[in-house]
């Protein structure tokens, strides 16, 4: 409280502004107003002992006398505003101050705004808005400490990473195990933590890991490709937090240490040989977590996420985020990458150059300078590359389509010869890829001497032997023995212009 009377007697006694100040606890701007004033109304010391501070505060402030001239604000209304994104006290001040304007009313002005609201939410809620909206941010970390899991067979030790997901505004917090910290469980901890949570807060801080961030600096923050990717789904912007800087998450460090405590501390001496089994005790001692009512404040996490902070959170998409691991790769002149043990073709005209992978538990796709070039179902092993015949050249396409029923119909369309022989090659092997080049050099006799002459040069093989060679049809060919077997015999007498002998000639009788 101003004391008026005082700074109107040590003002009329000659002392200065400072002095006057320190001497009521005053401001000096305040004691230069009050004594302007003072000097306006005609007042100075002496004053009546019966007119008291609170009176001379009416005469002073006249204005003050009708408080119906000032509008009060409507606190519970700017308490739900201010959870909006983007909203702050002093935008709600000024939409206050031209609501009164056109009411006609005097506006309290922005300091005694403020600090009324203080009051009120320090009174009638759990948190203050000001510092930690509701649904704004969810903060993410992976605890320091591991737990472990037992082999029930070898009776080995495997670790467990645990990750932390919390709400700075309720404090509600999510916790699950991994096997590793890798993108894949990454992007699973906060798959999980929004479906826990039931909805998706405006804004995700982590920490600045590899699986989060590529780069953080003062002039750009590249976030990893699979992170943003989720990030982008669900509708939430990523905004890591400050490197070496560890309060622009303090309440996830906070609850980091307290789960430490309560749930990584409690479950040191139990024994888990699952990570389902392990991650139904982290559940319980994290109900028992949310439920703990705070110290210092009514209510508990649990009370003060489903009371305040629930309802601000975005709804989740129709369908959960398949999670997706991006990666980089040259294609080589095989123009096969790799996902996992499984090869997958892509066009040969990349070859050398740089793509960009996709790979889902389902779906595999290959991405250059943006745009998908190529889509696999994944498999989860193959002991042969996946090709799509689109992606090979003619000749590798052509190559792959050779097989037994291939050959075996060509030879059909030239002739029976041809087709016992290209049987004989496929049978007469271990293995019938072993029979795939002979039937490929019939292929190449044909177009070199014909359909025709192949035909009649196996029929001229098999006549001799059961199961001709490739040299032996070959031969064959190249000495033109093909026609021969097929021309017409010629007559016993001789032709019609011949010379024929007689059998007395061969006799040894008269040759003369």
């Amino acid at each position: 409280m101003v004391d008026y009377r005082e700074i109107i007697r040590l003002k009329s006694a000659g002392y200065s502004n400072s002095s006057v100040a320190s001497s009521t606890g005053s401001g000096r701007n305040k004691v230069a107003e009050v004594w302007k004033r003072a000097r306006e109304k005609n007042i100075s010391w002496p004053i009546p002992g019966s007119l008291t501070n609170e009176d001379l505060k009416l005469v002073l402030y006249p204005e003050l006398k009708d408080s119906s001239l000032r509008m009060l604000p409507d606190y519970e209304h700017i308490h739900e505003e201010l959870a909006k994104p983007g909203v702050t006290l002093t935008l709600l001040w000024s939409e206050y101050c031209l609501t009164c304007e056109q009411a006609g009313k005097i506006p309290y002005q922005h300091t005694q705004f403020n600090e009324h609201y203080h009051m009120f939410a320090a009174t009638h809620k759990a948190t203050l808005r000001l510092k930690h909206k509701p649904g704004d941010q969810m903060q993410v970390d992976w605890v320091g400490d591991t737990l472990s899991i037992s082999d029930p067979v070898t009776g080995g030790a495997m670790k467990a990473y645990v990750f932390v997901a919390c709400l700075p505004c309720s404090m509600y917090g999510y916790a699950e195990a991994f096997p590793d910290m890798k993108t894949p469980s990454w992007l699973a901890g906060h798959i999980h933590a929004f479906e826990f949570f039931g909805g998706v807060p405006r804004i995700t801080v982590p920490d600045n890991c590899k699986t989060s961030t590529i780069r953080n600096t003062r002039a750009e923050v590249i976030l990893n490709r699979s992170y943003h990717e989720m990030a982008e789904y669900y509708g939430t912007t990523v905004i890591p937090a400050r490197p070496l800087a560890p309060k622009d998450k303090a309440a996830i460090e906070g609850s980091v240490r307290v789960i430490e405590t309560w749930v990584l501390a409690s479950l040191r001496n139990r024994t888990f040989f699952s990570f389902h089994d392990l991650n139904i005790a982290i559940k319980e001692k994290m109900t028992e977590f949310n439920e703990r009512p705070f110290q210092k404040r009514k209510g508990s996490r649990l009370s003060a996420f489903e009371e305040e902070e629930k309802p601000y959170l975005q709804p989740l998409p129709a369908t959960p985020y398949e999670s997706a691991v991006w990666s980089k790769a040259t294609i080589q002149p095989d123009y096969l990458i790799t996902v996992g043990n499984v090869k997958y073709s892509v066009s040969h005209d990349l070859i050398g150059k740089e793509v960009d992978i996709r790979a889902t538990d389902k779906t595999v796709e290959v991405f250059y300078h943006n745009s998908r070039v190529a889509s696999h179902v994944r498999k989860n092993s193959s002991p042969d590359p996946v090709y799509i015949p689109e992606h090979m050249p003619e000749n590798h396409r052509k190559y792959m389509q050779y097989n037994a029923e291939y050959y075996l119909d060509w030879a059909e369309t030239v002739g029976p010869s041809v087709r016992i022989v290209a049987h004989g090659f496929l049978t007469s092997h271990k293995v019938e890829q072993q029979g795939y080049k002979p039937c490929a050099g019939l292929m190449k006799l044909a177009d070199k001497y014909t359909p025709d002459r192949l035909e009649h040069a196996c029929e001229s093989a098999l006549s001799y032997t059961p199961e001709p060679s490739l040299k032996n049809i070959t031969v064959i060919l190249q000495n033109g023995q093909d026609k021969r077997s097929h021309e017409k015999p010629t007559s016993k007498s001789g032709s019609k212009y011949g010379i024929t002998r007689g059998v007395s000639y061969y006799g040894g009788g008269d040759r003369s």
